[in-house]
């Protein structure tokens, strides 16, 4: 191939920055663990109820059916991942969604998934 034949091809958006290479890099790997964590069904069901607010071991268990030592792990893991985080009050552990990253991916998914329901029974099909 000659000099006067380019392998780039034409620019489209020649006003446009190029990207950080090492930032986008260090956003998509981030983004990459997010989704990872997110892509279980038990997890993404009890995200999308911590969505709605704070809730107690007992409730989680009771509202979605997912059973105690399934939920424990599940919830190790978010916790593991920064994604949820816990309030003790007596013998009750309360798990509360804490990650902007997840809240902002879950309301998309309710958006667009769920019809923007805000019923976690209709958003989990249960």
């Amino acid at each position: 191939m000659d000099a006067s034949h380019s392998t780039r091809c034409p620019e489209i958006n020649p006003g446009l920055p190029r990207p950080d290479m090492v930032a986008l890099q260090a956003s998509a790997e981030h983004a990459c663990t997010l989704l990872k964590v997110m892509a279980n069904t038990d997890r993404l069901i009890l995200l999308c109820r911590l969505a709605q607010g704070e809730f107690c071991v007992g409730q989680l268990e009771e509202d979605l059916g997912i059973r105690q030592p399934t939920l424990s792990q599940q919830l190790g893991v978010l916790r593991e991942e920064g994604l949820v985080g816990t309030r003790r009050q007596g013998k009750h552990i309360y798990y509360r969604l804490i990650s902007e990253d997840a809240a902002a991916v879950m309301g998309v998914l309710h958006h667009r998934i769920c019809g923007a329901a805000t019923d976690v029974a209709v958003c989990s099909g249960r």
